[in-house]
């Protein structure tokens, strides 16, 4: 009859060969599972290596290993000529066993709970699995031009700065010295007149809308978005509760009389605007529909969420100041992502609004984000004071504007006068439309074919509309003409269906 030890044993290790995962390792762990879980107490003798080695048919010096791997961590104490004894550091939570029968199901944990739950509808997922070698997105910077050995560097200085240590350590919040620079970096850029008390910052333009939606929107308020509009944004504004409404969008950017003859007073909640290029047909709004809007959001008693998701990529003449820094009556509520030149983990987004909304979001985040990212924080103020951010902004823009430029061209060799398109004056994509219309879901899979991959979130299709927002910052030129090539075979062969 087998030992109590060793009937345990043989229920419990299971482990697979061609694991990655060397054998000697997977079996270490599910003992230290079985030592965690209470089936082998502190003292309890392991079997000897070629006992164990014959039970699970492995090689006595894998057994070797095992317990050499186990030994290592503390869970037991090898006593030659002796044996092999359980140790049980000191617990910190208590032991929780399973039940002795099927204890090896212990392995196999739960896909469903056993309780309810409110699932969301909105927050549906929009990531796709693919293999194709080319892709693409909806306008984002590629992360090749950034500066990896000078990010190096100085990431390395700030770590030994002695500083850092205090302020991880700060319990009183206080006016950062990034945000002081963020606000004097504003100013300078935004024709804003703000101070700390008028910013957060935030780990994403995402996470700032979300604040900005728990803050501003109730259940069944109405939030007027273009049309068409950014999904993230729209995801965002229905998990918070909102009616969402949408407005026409022409060449001179959302249609603003349509809301002066369509709405009254007080029955909306707020107007999500985009800065300089509506997302995603680039769509400008003009000079005077932004002096149109503030007017009204005023006589309305609206709030305005305007984005400027992209305003450090303007190729022709400046951006455009944001409607925030024109606002006199505190009804722009203003986002914005500062760092789009860096790796993403150095991006950071911010939030700019009157002070007393700006104290309420501060709370939320405490909520969401205590600490912050000190590192980058520090990295990026020493960024903005040396100038560092303008001037890597500044060769950016010219790489970009060469491959728009670029992308133009291409377009047209290949394509002719199958597609229309307008050339943004700034941003990291152009809105391209198909004339004949097609089934954009089979030129997908047509294109995916040829190792191009098309996002779900890039195509538009509805009765009026056949068109992709084509993102073209990640690519160079090289990449660019195998894009459009491919994406032109997979039309043709969407046409021949």
């Amino acid at each position: 009859m087998n030992s109590p030890v060793i009937d345990i044993l043989k229920q419990l290790i299971h482990f697979d060969k061609s694991d990655t995962k060397p054998v000697y390792i997977q079996i270490a762990q599910q003992v230290i599972n079985a030592i965690q879980r209470g089936y082998l107490q502190k003292g309890t003798v392991l079997p000897g290596s070629r006992v164990l080695s014959q039970l699970l048919s492995i090689h006595r010096n894998t057994v070797v290993a095992v317990y050499d791997e186990l030994a290592s961590q503390g869970w037991v104490e090898i006593i030659p000529n002796k044996g092999t004894f359980v140790l049980m550091p000191e617990q910190i939570t208590a032991a929780i066993k399973a039940p002795t029968q099927g204890i090896d199901k212990v392995y196999a944990y739960s896909k469903t709970t056993g309780f309810p739950f409110q699932s969301s509808f909105h927050l549906a997922p929009t990531l796709q699995n693919t293999a194709a070698k080319y892709s693409i997105n909806d306008g984002k910077p590629d992360l090749r031009l950034h500066p990896v050995h000078e990010f190096s560097r100085w990431y390395s200085a700030v770590m030994k700065r002695k500083s850092l240590i205090l302020k991880w350590n700060q319990t009183a919040p206080s006016h950062s010295v990034f945000k002081t620079q963020l606000c004097n970096y504003l100013n300078a850029t935004r024709g804003f007149y703000i101070t700390p008390n008028n910013l957060i910052s935030t780990r994403s333009t995402e996470m700032s809308l979300y604040i900005v939606s728990q803050l501003l929107i109730k259940p069944n308020d109405v939030v007027l978005v273009g049309h068409l509009s950014n999904y993230a944004a729209n995801m965002i504004f229905q998990q918070a509760g909102a009616t969402i409404i949408t407005i026409p969008v022409d060449d001179y950017g959302l249609d603003v009389a349509y809301i002066k003859n369509h709405f009254v007073k007080r029955s909306i909640r707020c107007v999500y605007v985009c800065a300089n290029r509506h997302y995603p047909t680039t769509r400008m709004l003009s000079a005077e529909r932004r002096l149109e809007l503030l007017k009204l959001a005023k006589v309305l008693e609206f709030a305005i969420i305007e984005d400027d998701y992209d305003y450090d990529f303007q190729y022709e003449g400046s951006a455009m100041l944001p409607m925030a820094s024109a606002d006199a009556n505190g009804l722009v509520i203003y986002l914005g992502k500062l760092g789009q030149s860096l790796f993403p983990s150095f991006q950071t987004g911010f939030v700019v609004a009157p002070d007393n909304l700006i104290s309420e979001a501060t709370n939320y985040l405490q909520l969401l984000d205590e600490q912050g990212d000190v590192i980058q924080q520090q990295m990026l103020s020493e960024l903005i004071s040396e100038g560092e951010i303008y001037r890597l902004v500044k060769k950016n823009i010219i790489v970009y504007k060469q491959r728009r430029d670029c992308l133009c061209n291409y377009l047209l060799a290949y394509f002719g006068q199958t597609i229309t398109w307008q050339m943004p004056s700034g941003g990291l994509a152009i809105w391209l439309e198909f004339n004949p219309k097609i089934s954009l879901v089979k030129l997908a899979e047509a294109a995916e074919k040829n190792d191009l991959y098309l996002p779900k979130t890039s195509l538009y299709q509805n009765r009026d509309t056949c068109a992709i927002r084509f993102g073209f910052g990640h690519l160079n030129e090289e990449e660019i003409e195998i894009v459009v090539k491919t994406l032109k075979n997979a039309y043709d062969a969407t046409l021949n269906l």
